[in-house]
């Protein structure tokens, strides 16, 4: 190997001692500039250098942050997704998951960790970062005294600035659609109900849990001709994007189930939700105090998601416009009294059919009701509920399905009978429900169910007697009081 040539000698030695000068000057301005500069001014240093070295790179860095005000970042999500499926070998630190629900350990990225990729022969260069923000004092209902840190996160993409257009218009893309499939794949379907203390904090407007609902189109006890019907129509909606788009209408479907209690609407409701893997948000209008509280609650779902509002017969404030007018000004009447300080007909319908249903994309809306007649037809008119499906007492096929479930049988010899008394009385599926299970063995079973039926059949006599003896006690008074009028006239 042949040596150095003698004259290069000291001109390597030179340079290394000027390199070495050098590092030694930069560690002493760091060193000055951390002790004595206001914070200001060394942000303002930093981003004077950053920018002066960014003009000779040639890589551009896109960054991803968790969240975009109220909502999550599809492209953050989709990327932890996509990254916790490419992990290397040589990764150190990995983040192990694994929820109740859950079949299998979820293997994802770790916080300040770095991960090469390769698409189509390009090197793209992720990082994941998080930043620590500053505590904040918030005041709930109950006038305690409530405090959040949290994290900032994000995720740092660097490639040479030449495949820019790659990036934007392919590879990120399909990091989205990789991750969507991925995460339908593992999705655990949540239950999501509002948080009250969360409504002074951007993440934390609702509060979750697994929903474990076992209900299924399969086990569901309504018509046959019925599931057909639903399941037709999810499917058509979820392959619809591009058609609502032409139209344009906002990607939505709304569902108003009615019918008897104990009738299968909270079944119903499940099933919908495990068919599509759509988590549902469950809304209490009569816990909600403003128009701006229930924005603020609409505008933090999620797509893919069902709104479900339950009994909303119940909610005076959407159905009973006469009886609102007259507590509203009894309010006005008050020096307490805020125009803000509640939750209007006009407001919830802005947000169900007006600008503000645009805010998202693939969200199915579901009212649930025991009286149809007493909802404001607005409410309720086609284009805001789109699919009306009268859940009524329980039918021959229903109690087929439901003696399969709790039995595995599809024929009895006592089939017939039952089903003859079922078209005379009146039975919920949840009525049927409970006396299925009562006994293991089926024709304990089914002949406790006719004795049931027997009650059943009393009740109702007992229950037309009464209602029929009012009757005629109200229609004796009123002729009454017409007689009494006739005399003294």
């Amino acid at each position: 190997m042949s040596s150095l040539p003698k004259s290069k000698i000291p001109n390597l030695t030179t340079l290394v001692s000027i390199i070495g000068s050098a590092s030694a000057a930069v560690m002493v301005t760091r060193t000055i500039i951390h002790e004595y500069c206001p914070p200001e001014l060394q942000d303002y240093l930093y981003l004077g250098l950053r920018n002066f070295f960014n003009k000779f790179s040639t890589h551009l860095t896109f960054i991803f942050y968790e969240f975009d005000k109220f909502q999550d970042n599809q492209v953050y999500s989709a990327a932890e997704h996509y990254l916790s499926a490419r992990m290397s070998p040589a990764t150190h630190r990995l983040k192990v998951t694994k929820t109740p629900n859950q079949k299998h350990i979820v293997i994802g990225t770790e916080i300040n960790e770095e991960f090469t990729d390769n698409y189509k022969g390009v090197k793209f260069y992720w990082s994941t970062v998080s930043k620590k923000t500053p505590t904040r004092e918030y005041y709930s209902d109950d006038d305690v005294t409530h405090s959040s840190r949290s994290d900032l996160r994000s995720m740092e993409l660097t490639f040479h600035r030449k495949h820019r257009d790659l990036a934007l218009n392919d590879y990120l893309p399909f990091i989205v659609q990789v991750a969507e499939k991925k995460k339908r794949e593992q999705q655990t379907v949540k239950l999501f109900t509002v948080n009250s203390n969360g409504l002074y904090s951007r993440e934390g407007t609702w509060k979750s849990v697994n929903l474990d609902h076992p209900s299924n189109f399969a086990t569901l006890a309504i018509d046959s001709d019925m599931k057909e019907m639903v399941m037709k129509d999810l499917d058509r909606f979820k392959q619809r994007r591009e058609y609502y788009r032409k139209v344009g209408k906002a990607w939505k479907r709304g569902y108003l189930l009615y019918g008897p209690p104990g009738t299968g609407k909270s079944s119903l409701i499940a099933a919908i939700s495990n068919y599509l893997k759509f988590d549902i948000y469950d809304l209490q209008l009569t816990d909600i105090k403003s128009n701006s509280e229930l924005r603020t609650l609409l505008m933090a779902t999620a797509n893919r998601s069902i709104l479900v509002v339950e009994d909303i017969d119940c909610s005076a404030t959407l159905h009973d416009r006469v009886a609102v007018e007259a507590a509203k000004a009894a309010r006005r009447r008050s020096s307490y009294y805020s125009k803000e300080n509640e939750v209007t007909l006009s407001g919830f319908l802005n947000f169900i059919d007006g600008l503000w249903s645009s805010c998202g994309d693939e969200r199915i809306i579901i009212f649930t009701t025991n009286h149809k007649d007493k909802l404001d037809p607005a409410l309720i008119r086609p284009g805001r509920m789109d699919v009306h499906i009268h859940l009524s007492y329980c039918t021959p096929c229903a109690f087929r399905v439901l003696v399969n479930n709790y039995f595995g049988i599809n024929e009895h010899n006592l089939f017939q009978q039952i089903e003859d008394l079922m078209m005379e009385i009146d039975v919920t599926p949840a009525e049927i429900a409970e006396q299925l299970l009562k006994d293991d063995n089926p024709d304990i079973m089914l002949n406790g169910l006719i004795e049931f039926f027997d009650v059943k059949r009393m009740e109702n006599e007992e229950a037309e007697g009464m209602a029929k003896m009012m009757e005629d006690e109200e229609l004796a008074a009123t002729e009454n009081e017409m007689t009494e009028e006739y005399d003294s006239n």
